[in-house]
């Protein structure tokens, strides 16, 4: 099919409105998506005239909410090609997943002086979750490096496996630099090491077909708000054998079988995970917008991103002072940047006023922004519904802004 950027963007209202009297450039996806009219309805519907708590409910509202609840861990299901619903179990978004698999794992798997791999690109979620294990159980981490392009040293990653290496927890895309990093081979590698492997995929999933499956992923996390879906609702991937050997993470209704002072048995898959209410309200808008990226195609996502990541950064670097920080040959739609001496507050500042919405600051990954020597970048995050003359716009911004500074 065609990809008809402008027919898109008519399906997300919020793209026409205007900030300080410029029409909206919003370039800050790798924060948070804009939301189509069609998930936005699904909430206001779902709450109108089907809301219930789901399970164990006999009336007929309680039983379609529930209907539409695990409709939707289908709908999930089917995206990332996971083999079974059991192994599909809803959390409040990426952090959440990866804090139950650090804790559950942790506990179950993991003694003191046992190690996990991470890269030194990790958002503060897959650093701080296992630094948390770290002061409990005295578990160890080891950081993959980068070379200068913002690339994993894959030599270097193999030497860090020892007797001792019990998992290694990696994102698929950097949220700074863009990377795309190689985590089919990375696990294909793990596990001839006989270690299981997590993806963080939260910066993947809106832009790219993931097979978890075709990955061998043993986790695979990714949050609802990134991929077009509300937020407060988010996934953890499990394959079937490791969720059953991990203990719950938290205590509750839905969580058990049978409760008794004595003794508690808990549910089945997934619901061993999934303590309390559940967002079954999130869960049907998160199904909503995978439809929505499903029908215009995540291979089509990709090639049009690619195409537009391409362009802007050539455009960016017509740019004097211009420093691009990530520049690997497989690479998203994430722009960090710099000019000159100028900082980058000042510079997100100075674009808000010209109607354009970048991110600044360290991105949650501060031990990157050590690699790299730096305090933070400005960050344009792309989308399905971006425009090249949007990036125009931009490049047409950092020149003012240069010019200010001059």
């Amino acid at each position: 099919m065609q990809y008809d950027v402008n027919k898109i963007r008519e399906d997300f209202p919020i793209l026409a409105r205007s900030v300080y009297g410029k029409p909206l450039v919003y370039l800050d996806n790798g924060a948070t998506t804009q939301k189509p009219r069609c998930v936005v309805e699904s909430i206001t519907d779902e709450y109108y005239s089907v809301n219930a708590n789901v399970h164990r409910g006999v009336h007929f509202l309680s039983q379609q909410a529930t209907n539409l609840h695990e409709a939707s861990r289908e709908t999930v299901r089917r995206f990332i090609n996971a083999r079974s619903i059991s192994e599909i179990v809803f959390t409040r978004g990426t952090t959440e997943s990866i804090n139950l698999v650090a804790s559950s794992f942790a506990d179950s798997q993991m003694k003191e002086g046992d190690e996990v791999i991470v890269s030194v690109m990790e958002h503060h979620s897959n650093i701080v979750s296992w630094q948390l294990q770290a002061a409990r159980k005295g578990i160890v981490l080891k950081v993959i490096p980068m070379n200068d392009r913002g690339e994993l040293l894959l030599d270097e990653y193999k030497k860090l496996f020892s007797e001792k290496t019990k998992l290694v927890s990696v994102a698929h895309v950097s949220n700074v630099l863009g990377t795309i990093n190689p985590v089919k081979d990375m696990i294909a590698f793990a596990h001839s090491q006989g270690v299981p492997v997590l993806v963080d995929g939260a910066q993947s999933i809106p832009h790219m077909k993931v097979d978890v499956q075709d990955l061998d992923a043993d986790f695979y996390v990714f949050s609802g708000h990134k991929v077009y879906g509300p937020t407060g609702i988010g996934v953890l991937y499990g394959k079937e054998a490791w969720l059953d050997k991990l203990p719950p993470y938290q205590g509750g209704g839905e969580m058990i079988k049978n409760v008794s002072f004595e003794k508690t048995t808990f549910n089945e898959l997934p619901f061993k995970f999934e303590a309390g209410t559940p967002d079954y309200i999130g869960s049907t808008a998160l199904a909503k917008a995978l439809d929505y990226v499903s029908a215009i195609g995540m291979d089509n996502i990709f090639a049009y991103e690619h195409g537009l990541t391409q362009y802007a950064m050539n455009r960016l670097k017509e740019i004097p002072g211009m420093r691009i920080l990530g520049e690997a040959e497989q690479k998203g739609g994430v722009i960090s940047f710099l000019v000159g001496d100028i900082h980058h507050f000042d510079m997100g500042t100075l674009l808000d006023r010209l109607g354009i919405a970048v991110r600044t600051g360290h991105h949650c990954a501060e031990p990157l922004m050590h690699r790299l020597g730096i305090e933070g970048t400005v960050r344009a995050s792309l989308g399905l519904y971006n425009t090249k003359e949007e990036i125009d716009a931009l490049v047409e911004g950092v020149l003012r802004v240069s010019r200010m500074f001059a």
